[in-house]
């Protein structure tokens, strides 16, 4: 009898999150229940007024167990550490699993940019990326969601309806069907269930 080893997921080595209007509130229903050895990489974008000057960061990292720092050029992307993109600078993840910023032209009107930050992830990563859509007031993310699908990652939006700002998600959800719709509470789950099933990714120094 001929017997086929059953279909697993691959490996998941990096988690990248992007929102908007009202995302903040909804970080802080997902970064503080990541305990602090949480073994995946996490980049963040944020629309961010030109004024934050790091204080996201900051207050972010006060509220959870997990580093929250603001993301800088050229450093390698580490397991268990929390990046956000600086106000007014894209967020990229090179092939060589550092980071980068840019200050190219915003795209649809945002710098950052979630789509920028996931494209490139989704090349750097392909199947072993988990990308989150939150709340927001724009259709930024939604292609950079579906590029993470065309990767093979895996794909999760923030249910429209228990969203402050619902286009975004929704957005995702018309430009990425198959992404898993979840409310927040159900959310913060499944990214502690991605750390169950993780094998960190060391980058060369």
């Amino acid at each position: 009898m001929n017997r086929t080893k059953p279909r697993t997921q691959p490996v998941i080595q990096a988690l990248v999150i992007g929102g908007s209007a009202g995302a903040v509130s909804a970080l802080l229903q997902l970064l503080p229940v990541l305990p602090a050895d949480f073994p995946l990489a996490v980049m963040v974008v944020i629309h961010l007024p030109p004024e934050d000057n790091g204080a996201l960061a900051g207050f972010l990292n006060s509220q959870c167990q997990m580093r929250v720092k603001e993301a800088e050029d050229k450093e390698p992307v580490v397991p268990g550490v929390v990046c956000l993109a600086p106000a007014g600078y894209h967020l990229l993840v090179e092939p060589d699993f550092h980071l980068s910023l840019s200050q190219d032209d915003p795209v649809l009107f945002s710098r950052p940019s979630i789509d920028v930050l996931f494209e490139s992830a989704a090349d750097a990563y392909g199947s072993s990326l988990a990308a989150v859509i939150l709340t927001g007031a724009s259709a930024d993310g939604a292609q950079g969601l579906h590029a993470v699908h065309r990767a093979g990652g895996r794909t999760f939006v923030q249910e429209p309806s228990t969203a402050a700002a619902p286009i975004m998600p929704q957005a995702a959800l018309d430009a990425c069907p198959d992404a898993q719709s979840l409310p927040l509470s159900q959310l913060a789950g499944v990214l502690s269930s991605l750390a169950r099933a993780a094998e960190p990714h060391v980058p060369n120094s």
